[in-house]
């Protein structure tokens, strides 16, 4: 049989059909994927070399869909809050991911250029070279919690009447994507404000 002139596999497609298959919560694996492709294990290895390489795709495919590009003029806190905001949809979005994506190391030439760009930012504000890396282990840590707390049930808490203080508090603080979104704010400038106060008095 002529081979088909569209080949029924690319790496864009296999990272799609494996975010899919973790976001419902599915077994992930090379088998798994190869069976929600409708193609053999030995198909998908002609693409990729196994599992690790798959995460890695699953890792640049969501980074090229939620990291917006970054102005070359942009100052230090822009670029930070650029890539907060896209890594924090990122996150909620597909919260099952996360613990693949995070156990294991960036190798994906992409999100390497938006970590390079970030670091070049501190470096350029004034922020010393040793310190660099700490600042974007901080800035990550909080651009995964708030994706997770983005993700999180509309209803966070549910306290019993003896939790008369949260109670109180609970009641007028909303639900869902406006408490969440009111707490990244807060936080996001209290991180921005932390780092301009660390760079004054360094």
């Amino acid at each position: 049989m002529p081979r088909p002139r569209t080949p029924i596999l690319s790496v864009d497609r296999i990272a799609d059909a494996a975010i899919e298959l973790v976001d419902e919560g599915a077994g992930f694996g090379v088998n798994a994927l190869a069976r929600r492709l409708g193609v053999t294990a030995s198909s998908l290895y002609n693409h990729i070399s196994g599992r690790d390489e798959i995460i890695e795709l699953m890792r640049a495919r969501l980074a090229t869909q939620s990291i917006p590009e970054v102005p070359e003029d942009a100052g230090w806190h822009e670029v930070v809050s650029l890539i907060v905001r896209g890594q924090r949809e990122m996150y909620a979005a597909h919260p099952f991911v996360v613990p693949l994506i995070v156990g294991k190391t960036i190798t994906d030439p992409g999100v390497i250029t938006a970590y390079e760009r970030m670091a070049s930012a501190l470096i350029a504000g004034g922020f010393p070279d040793d310190e660099v890396l700490t600042i974007i282990s901080v800035i990550d840590s909080f651009s995964l919690g708030a994706g997770l707390d983005l993700a999180a049930p509309d209803d966070v808490w549910e306290p019993t009447e003896s939790a008369a203080t949260l109670s109180r508090l609970l009641k007028a603080s909303g639900r869902g994507r406006e408490r969440s979104d009111r707490a990244f704010e807060t936080g996001l400038q209290l991180l921005l404000d932390s780092l301009r106060m660390r760079l004054a008095t360094g």
